[in-house]
């Protein structure tokens, strides 16, 4: 496969970045992130191997966030909600640029399995 047809293909490193921009944006328009995840779920099967990573750590992602907001919600009738909340912007600030990080250097993500940092 020629160096163009890699570059053209659905599933450049641009798209990665792209999802975790709007992970990044979902911090004030909570519908970006859907869409982050349902272009990682797209991109992910077709990457090449170092990439599939960033991708199953975005999908991760977006689902252990989308547990941390439920809890956070469902608590925030008592004070440990809103810190669970916190806690989730952070991490979510967190996780998005540390893969911003990895892609821009094109590394794959350690641990993408991971529930941290």
């Amino acid at each position: 496969m020629s160096e163009l047809a890699t570059e053209n293909s659905p599933t450049t490193k641009g798209n990665a970045k792209i999802v975790y921009i709007l992970y990044l944006v979902g911090l004030l328009f909570g519908i970006t992130g859907i869409v982050g995840v349902v272009m990682a779920y797209i991109n992910k099967d077709e990457a090449p191997e170092w990439l599939q990573t960033h991708y199953q750590f975005q999908i991760r992602t977006f689902w252990i966030g989308a547990l941390y907001m439920f809890l956070g919600s469902i608590l925030s009738i008592i004070l440990i909600g809103w810190f669970i909340i916190l806690f989730w912007v952070v991490w979510l600030i967190i996780r998005s640029v540390k893969g911003l990080k990895a892609l821009e250097l094109e590394k794959a993500i350690d641990n993408p399995t991971s529930w941290f940092f």
